[in-house]
């Protein structure tokens, strides 16, 4: 439900998505009351976690939109609350195996209905959003809507069917077939932000594989050294920002987004501190949102997380978002390159993935994205946390 809904709003409507994800919510509700006294809930909810949803929901107060903001809260909160579900009654293992099949599906269906729609109708199927393209070479969009959101789903995959593979969860041949339908997928996305991703997610995975291989000791210096050297090269590749965009072809859209994002920016201004109030996706018949956007297709999101947390809910809320995120990824790192198992990979090597796809989309902070890191989140935070040190309650 989390990865298709976009496709389910296409199809059903809001009214339909919103019963299936209630119903979802409902049956995970009574399952945790049944299970309660087998769960395991010592350091589970992350702090950093509970600031950022907090502070969405007390967005309601100062909201121009308080019924959207109340609503858009209320759906935030019911994907944070199946991810937590899921991460609460299922060992990371099983969450890597129940990923592994769904996107299995979902890709695959995403391909056939591009051969229906490019090669044998060859007429596009508009209520899914796919164009029809595939006979050309793409982009191809599949169920979920945009070249982008497909290209990072795809890339997800991969990510899952790597780490799949690698636990001998699935057999060889299904694991390269599965990595071979996800390569084809990102191939005709023909989207150069999931390009780049890909090459940043790669190196990201050679560089715990190796880590996994060092003593302690090692793996401690080697951590600095790596750390060091990404900061070296992300402040290279700001430098160098207008050959690296003309290389991956990527500079009409970055102009068209960094026009939106100046805009944004400016309209912040009137609420830097606060922001005007969580809304997830953009309502176009509301301020701020009914005059911001200059392009003649208005747009959902602000095809940047970091910026659409700043105008929603402001610098308090970017601060929160860094950290849920930061600690997030630093401990998933952590667990990945000192945990034996190579399942500890999955986490990190996705928050790798939705980090850096959101300075380009705002998946993370909604639907798949949202629920995905929620569950990264826990995992991490259950299996390294600070709270561990505390005395488990009595009785």
């Amino acid at each position: 439900m989390a990865f298709l809904a976009f496709a389910l709003r296409s199809t059903i409507g809001w009214p339909g998505l919103l019963g299936v994800l209630g119903t979802l919510v409902l049956l995970a509700a009574a399952s945790i009351t049944v299970k309660r006294h087998e769960l395991e809930w010592h350091g589970l909810l992350t702090i950093s976690l509970l600031v950022f949803v907090g502070w969405s929901a007390l967005s309601v107060l100062w909201s121009d939109y308080q019924w959207v903001t109340l609503g858009a809260v209320a759906y935030q909160v019911a994907f944070a609350f199946l991810g937590a579900y899921i991460a609460l009654t299922r060992d990371l293992i099983q969450v890597v195996r129940a990923f592994g099949d769904v996107l299995r599906v979902i890709l695959t269906a995403s391909l056939l209905l591009e051969i229906m729609s490019g090669i044998i109708l060859d007429t596009p199927f508009a209520f899914l959003g796919i164009s029809g393209t595939l006979a050309d070479g793409g982009p191809i969009q599949g169920l979920l809507g945009t070249r982008n959101q497909l290209g990072l789903v795809a890339l997800m995959a991969i990510v899952t069917f790597f780490v799949e593979t690698q636990t001998r969860s699935i057999s060889r041949s299904m694991g390269l077939a599965s990595i071979a339908l996800a390569t084809t997928m990102i191939v005709f996305s023909r989207s150069p932000v999931i390009l780049g991703t890909v090459v940043i997610v790669a190196l990201a995975a050679l560089a715990l594989i190796g880590l996994r291989r060092l003593d302690p000791a090692a793996r401690r210096a080697w951590q600095f050294v790596l750390l060091g050297t990404s900061a070296m090269t992300l402040l290279v590749l700001f430098a160098a920002r207008s050959g690296v965009i003309e290389l991956l072809n990527a500079g009409s859209e970055f102009e068209f987004r960094y026009s939106l994002w100046r805009d944004i920016l400016e309209v912040s201004s009137a609420r830097t501190l606060e922001g005007f109030g969580w809304v997830g996706y953009w309502r176009q018949d509301i301020p701020p949102f009914i005059g911001i956007d200059p392009f003649a297709a208005p747009h959902e999101t602000a095809l940047n997380a970091f910026v659409d947390v700043l105008l929603q809910l402001g610098i308090v809320g970017l601060f929160s978002f860094l950290a849920l995120i930061g600690l997030a990824f630093v401990r998933s790192w952590l667990l990945a390159a000192m945990k034996r198992s190579f399942v500890f990979v999955w986490p990190a090597l996705m928050l790798v993935a939705l980090i850096i796809v959101s300075a380009a989309e705002t998946s993370i902070l909604v639907e798949f994205g949202w629920f995905t890191l929620v569950i990264c989140a826990l995992k991490a935070s259950q299996n390294l946390s600070w709270r561990e040190r505390l005395p488990l309650p009595q009785g």
